[in-house]
Formats: C-alpha cells, structure tokens, sequence
C-alpha cells in the first residue's frame, strides 16, 4: 500500500476559501494565527502518516474481538496510538478552553480530522463520535453533568457514543422500545436524577473498546409516561463505569458489547450489540427535557453527519493518493500522443486520466463544501452580529445533508474508480483499492442513509422554508457566475472565466428543480424527487466552490503569491469539473421534472 501524506496545502487553501481569514478576526479564535494552524495541520499530517495509517491495514485484517465478560480487543497498535493520540493534545483542538479545549475554529478541526478518516478511518471513528458527544452534552447538559463529563471527554480521556436504534426500528425511531424507569433510590447521580435503563441497542460504532477507562453512551430510551411516536423518546447518558461525584471512577455499570457485527468494512472499529440492564439496570441520567430526546440527539447527530461527509472527504483523498501512485509507475501500453516512444505509464492514457481526474475534481470539491459547511458552523456561533450568525446557521442547516450524502457518495465513488485504475490487481486485497472500497460503502448507509438525506433536504430544508435558503444560495452562485463572466474567457489552461457558461447552466438546473418540486410539493413527488435533487444539489455546490477557488488561485497567480504549479492546477482542475462534472445536474434536472410516474408503476407483486 502506498504511503499517505496529508494535502496540507490544498487544506490551507480551503480553509482560506472557506472564509477563514474573517473567522480568525473574530474574538473567540483570535490566538488562531495562520502560522498556528498551518504548524497544527503539518503536524497532524506527521502523526496520520506516522502512527494511524500503518495502522490501517492491520486492523482491517486483524479486527476486533469480543471476550466473554462484554471487553472488546482492538487490533494490534490501536490503543497505544490512541494514548499518543490523546498525550498530544488532538482531541481538545476545537472545544471550549473552559473546558479544556483549546479553542480553535471548527474548521480547523474538521480539516485535522479529514487526516484522522484518511489515514485510518476505522479507528477515527471512535474521535469522531466523541466530538458529537461533546457538542450534545454542552448544548444540553445541566452544569453539574458538564462538570463530571466534559473535560474528560474534552481531553479525550472518555470516549462517547450514539445509542439509537434497535433491532425491530432501522431507523423508524417510533419504534424504539428502550426503556428508562426513575430511581428515586439512588438519589441524585452522574449530575442529575438517575434512571435506570433496559434495552438493547444495535450498530453501536466503538460500543466497547480498550482505548479508553470510560465510555459514555448517549442512549434513546422511553420514560414510564412516554407518549408514542418519536414524540416519547428522551435522551440519557449512561457511562460504562459510574462517575462518583467528585469525579473519580466507581463500580462498572450494568452496560456491555454482547457481540460484534461482521461487516464488510472497517474491520478495525468495533460494531457493537450493547446489552443494557441485563443485571437490574444501567443507571443513567437525562440529558434535556422528558420527550425531548430527539431534537437533543440531532445536535450530536448533525455533528457526526458533517463528520461523516468528512469521511467521505478522507477515504477519497486516500483512494485517490493510492491510484495515482500506482498510475505513474505501472507501465502499460503506448502513449496515445507518442506511439513510437515505447510503453509508457498508464497516468498518460485518456481513459485512465479520466478517472484520475474525477477522483481529483470530485474530492477537492468534497473538501470544500465541508470546509464551507462547517466554516458557517463557526460563524453561527461566534459571530458578534444576530444577523450574521442567523444566516450563517441558516447556510450550514440546508448544506449539512448535503455534505453527509454528496460527499459519501463521492468518497465510494472515487474508491471505486481507484480500483479500476488498479484494474485486475485491484480487486486483489493486497494492492489496499478494495479495503478503501469496503471501508467507505457504510459512510453512504450510518448517520441516515443517504436516501434519508436527500429526503431530509427536501422536506425539511426546501420545503419547510418554501426555498428562501435555496434561493439565498443561488443568489450567491449567480455572484459568481457575474464575477466570473466580468473576466474574458479565452479557454487557456489558467483561463478561470471560461468557467462561467458551465456554471450558469448547472445554477439554472438547480433553480428550475427547485421551483418544480416547490410547484408539485405532494409527499410522493418531493420524495421522488430527492435523490436526484441531492445529487444536482451537491454537483452544483461542489462546482461553485471550485469556480471560487480557480478564481482565487487566478489571483494569487496574478499577485506571484504562492506555488505557480499548485494554482496552476487548481485552475486546470476546476476546468475539468465544469467540464465533465458539471454537466451532469441536467440529467439530474431531467429527472426530477419527469415526475414519480414512472417510479411507482409497477404493482409491488412485480418485482
């Protein structure tokens, strides 16, 4: 397998892109120096090629295993490269300093982390669902509960995870039967009342490990009184080992991994059945309000789905470092250009160029959409103005299924190609293709399916405000357009306003899909309509964004800022996804405005 080397250079450029100069002019992150955060990325970029990636492989073929007493064993080397992990300080970069964070932007964080997922995703899922836990636990927590639990979650000393669905619900959370009955007896406990809960919940990422000498679980389970629906569901947190008050260890809670799922990928992260209350009840306490459970858990799931469109990011960057590196030294037939030269390296044929160059186009605009998404995270948050910081959350809202569902599909999608590129060697496990392969496949399936996704932005992005944050959207892509047009385009390789016609197109197949689905808004017709909606929305998005990173690059170029080859590409990268990438939204388009007919014709008895 070849080796990984974080792109830090194209994460800075993102970061840039993103809005990250103003982010940094912000009180909040004013310690956020760009020397800071380009030291912070070279060095995650040495311990995700030094310590996580050799690691990869290894747990992909050891995986993990379950004794009798609930213990998961990780495969070889991840828990000594979790206390590194953790002695370096990379769990706390972006939480709050009172807590012991350290206080940089989101968007710094994501980026280091697209260097976790990249190097060894299996193992970065065990970070990755703890930021969710942190994020819920500080929106929702009561003071004493984020006393006992945020620093060492912070510090990365605990571990957390989602405890959501069950075996009879998928994700028909209504269906949840989880039980939680007050415990008047114990008092008062883990920072508030206790509870004890009953149940058993199923597909639990890092449900148990050695990583760690705690683990919080954030459960869904339904209270006595409990209404019926998702309308009953509440939240509690229910740690392995119980949390005395001062905040020291106590007894092992009535929580544990009763087996190990067998999956496809991702070998090296434990997916566990945990069993709760198996012995008379795993005492937890509630996190919100009764009833409230679930718009408590969707800030820890919005969290992990922008995380999960990050894996996305990772996996592809992978996929993609792997193909090239094979495509320049595997020599294969004659250059088209140069016949009589001899054989030469596959890199030089067309075809195998086209798939190199989609890999690259789609990645570096799957980087920056979440870049993007997560960047309007800060500002929704630490923006002085009420204003500013309503559209910013407006923004990140309508782009977070996006970013779950376009930029998984774009991390399977790469992976695929990056087999092919491989050809008959690829589908052979030791060249690593196919494990990027099976590791990226349940990014497109947890944290909601993508099809729930795309329902998700349809219903409850563009209908729900009748398209006034689409149409705020499209407003900005059309800024571009402008801008773009204001140029002349000569179609020369460092040509950036030749990018303007493809991108005006695919702005007016986004717009006219808008307004039918918005004009024909039955359930069955927007339902219909929401996965090619999702997949025009994010080819539209993700083409924007590289037009404004070809145009910033046209400028640094013009201003002899920065690496002339870096822009230069960046340019010429841009041009290929408007050109072979972008004109993909009006089959898309297409689609959708045919309407549902066709998709529900047949009886049920056909198929």
């Amino acid at each position: 397998m070849s080796a990984y080397v974080a792109p830090v250079q194209d994460m800075l450029f993102a970061l840039d892109l993103a809005g990250l100069p103003d982010l940094v002019s912000l009180p909040r992150f004013a310690d956020a120096t760009p020397d800071l955060i380009a030291a912070v990325l070279e060095e995650a970029g040495k311990f995700g090629a030094g310590v996580l990636a050799p690691l990869n492989e290894i747990g992909d073929q050891q995986g993990c295993t379950l004794e009798a007493d609930g213990t998961v064993r990780l495969p070889e080397g991840a828990v000594d490269a979790y206390a590194q992990f953790v002695e370096a300080g990379w769990p706390s970069l972006p939480f709050d300093p009172a807590v012991g964070g350290q206080g940089l932007p989101a968007a710094v964080g994501v980026a280091v982390g697209e260097i976790w997922q990249a190097a060894n995703l299996a193992w970065a899922i065990g970070p990755l669902l703890t930021t969710g836990s942190i994020e819920a636990l500080s929106a929702h927590g009561t003071e004493d509960q984020k006393r006992l639990f945020l620093p060492p979650l912070v510090s990365g000393a605990w571990t957390g995870t989602m405890n959501l669905t069950e075996p009879q619900a998928g994700s028909d959370l209504a269906q949840l039967r989880c039980k939680a009955e007050p415990a008047p007896d114990l008092g008062s406990c883990l920072g508030g009342d206790a509870y004890r809960i009953i149940g058993q919940k199923i597909f639990i990422s890092h449900g148990d490990h050695e990583m760690a000498e705690n683990i919080c679980h954030l459960v869904l389970a339904r209270l006595p009184d409990a209404p019926p629906g998702v309308r009953g569901i509440s939240l509690f947190l229910v740690p392995k080992v119980l949390v005395n008050d001062d905040g020291s260890l106590g007894a092992r809670n009535d929580v544990k991994a009763v087996s190990l799922e067998h999956k496809l990928g991702i070998h090296g992260s434990p997916t566990a059945v945990m069993a709760f209350g198996d012995e008379g009840g795993a005492v937890g306490t509630l996190i919100g309000q009764p009833h409230k459970g679930l718009a408590c858990m969707f800030t820890m799931m919005n969290n992990a789905r922008l995380n999960v469109g990050l894996q996305g990011v990772g996996i592809a960057e992978r996929a993609t470092q792997h193909a090239a590196a094979y495509a320049r030294e595997r020599l294969q037939g004659a250059d088209v250009t140069d016949p009589k030269a001899g054989k030469t390296a596959i890199i030089h044929h067309p075809d195998v160029r086209r798939m190199l160059m989609t890999m690259r186009a789609k990645t570096q605009a799957a980087r920056l959409l979440t870049y993007y998404a997560v960047a309007q995270l800060d500002l929704a948050h630490a923006h002085p103005d009420e204003a500013v910081r309503a559209a910013a959350h407006a923004r990140m809202d309508l782009l977070t299924p996006v970013v779950k569902g376009w930029c998984t599909d774009v991390g399977f999608e790469v992976s695929d190609l990056g087999v092919q590129v491989f050809g008959g060697t690829g589908y052979i496990e030791e060249t690593g293709a196919a494990q990027f392969l099976r590791d990226a496949r349940v990014c497109r399936i947890y944290e909601g399916t993508n099809g729930i996704q795309a329902i998700d932005l349809v219903g409850r992005k563009l209908l729900h405000d009748q398209g006034a944050a689409v149409r705020t959207l499209v407003t900005d892509m059309r800024a571009t357009v402008s801008a773009l047009e204001a140029g002349a385009p000569t179609r020369n390789t460092l040509d950036a306003a030749s990018l303007a016609p493809p991108l005006g197109a695919a702005v007016d197949d986004l717009e006219a899909a808008s307004a039918w689905i918005l004009e024909h808004a039955s359930p069955l017709a927007a339902q219909g309509a929401s996965t090619p909606y999702a997949h025009l929305f994010g080819i539209v998005t993700g083409g924007w964004l590289m037009a404004r990173a070809a145009m910033e690059a046209r400028r640094r170029l013009d201003a002899d800022e920065g690496d002339p080859a870096f822009l230069t590409a960046k340019i010429a990268t841009a041009r290929y996804m408007a050109d072979a990438i972008l004109p993909f939204t009006g089959a898309h388009r297409a689609a959708i405005v045919a309407g549902p007919d066709s998709l529900m014709a047949l009886e049920q008895d056909w198929f």
